[in-house]
């Protein structure tokens, strides 16, 4: 209804969309999230329920932040809980990519060894931007900041789909009490706003998507043809501390049989939330029993 695909949106085009909602696809989308209420409260009570494993380590949280009083995911400045701040256009200062010998993945480090990003990461720097009813559920929880239990990124991340879904009903109501202008609506070929003058330049974007802060930057030349790209995903921004985490871990545990301790290692690395790849191969526990002489 709104961007052409359930996932990979399509509509949105530089200057516009090509599709713009209609008012029954605003009811629709309206009835619909309404309804998803009653869900979101029993996967919120769910959580509620759950036992994370007990675990700590501080860490450096990278989010946005912005001055304003939005929960910030598309605009804003790069922050942290060690007080950095810095434009997106800085943000080789921030994520500060190296190579290890261990790994063929960059590594990434701002004001210590390493930081994190993701839901927890955006729940500790703007915890006080969350929907009202995003602030109940995170005490019902039992999650409140700074909170620096990695396992918890998932408590966050239910927080966060809280908030996600009132701003969405607020967003539609909105739409629909205004209305849509749809003489604005830009149609490829076919509006002579959609024939963007083409020059030589470069830009650098930053935005929250569910597993962190996301960098792209571009350089096109002068027939808009792309000469450079560099995307720096919030997965590889997270491998170091992932492995910091380890560090802290693996002693804590080390008493637990072979498969206890594989599965809160296991667990640990699906709590940041990693690509498909890196959830399901990142990890591969080798045992070496040694024995005093």
């Amino acid at each position: 209804m709104l961007v052409g695909r359930h996932v990979h949106p399509i509509s949105a085009i530089v200057g516009g969309f090509t599709k713009l909602p209609t008012e029954h696809d605003i009811d629709a989308m309206l009835s619909l999230l309404i309804g998803m209420r009653p869900d979101m409260n029993a996967t919120a009570e769910l959580a509620a329920t759950l036992k994370f494993p007990e675990f700590e380590r501080d860490t450096e949280y990278v989010s946005l932040v912005t001055d304003d009083s939005e929960y910030p995911l598309l605009m804003g400045d790069i922050g942290s809980t060690d007080g950095v701040r810095m434009h997106k256009s800085e943000y080789k200062k921030i994520t500060n990519e190296f190579i290890v010998a261990h790994s063929s993945a960059k590594h990434t480090k701002l004001s210590r060894s390493s930081y994190a990003v993701g839901s927890l990461a955006r729940f500790n720097m703007n915890y006080d931007r969350l929907h009202p009813r995003a602030r109940e559920i995170a005490v019902a929880i039992g999650l409140k900041p700074k909170c620096i239990n990695p396992y918890l990124n998932t408590a966050a991340q239910v927080v966060e789909s809280v908030h996600c879904l009132e701003e969405a009903i607020k967003i539609v109501e909105s739409l629909k009490d205004s209305g849509i202008n749809y003489d604005e609506m830009i149609l490829v070929g076919l509006n002579e706003q959609a024939k963007l003058p083409v020059k030589a330049g470069g830009g650098v974007g930053a935005v929250e998507v569910p597993r962190g802060v996301l960098f792209h930057h571009y350089e096109i030349d002068e027939k808009g043809i792309i000469i450079s790209a560099d995307c720096i995903i919030p997965t590889n921004q997270n491998l170091n501390n992932i492995e910091r985490d380890m560090e802290k871990l693996v002693p804590e545990i080390i008493t637990r049989s072979d498969d206890e301790i594989t599965l809160g290692l296991e667990m640990l690395v699906r709590a940041y939330d990693p690509c498909i790849s890196c959830s399901t191969h990142m990890l591969n526990v080798k045992f070496i029993n040694l024995t005093a002489p």
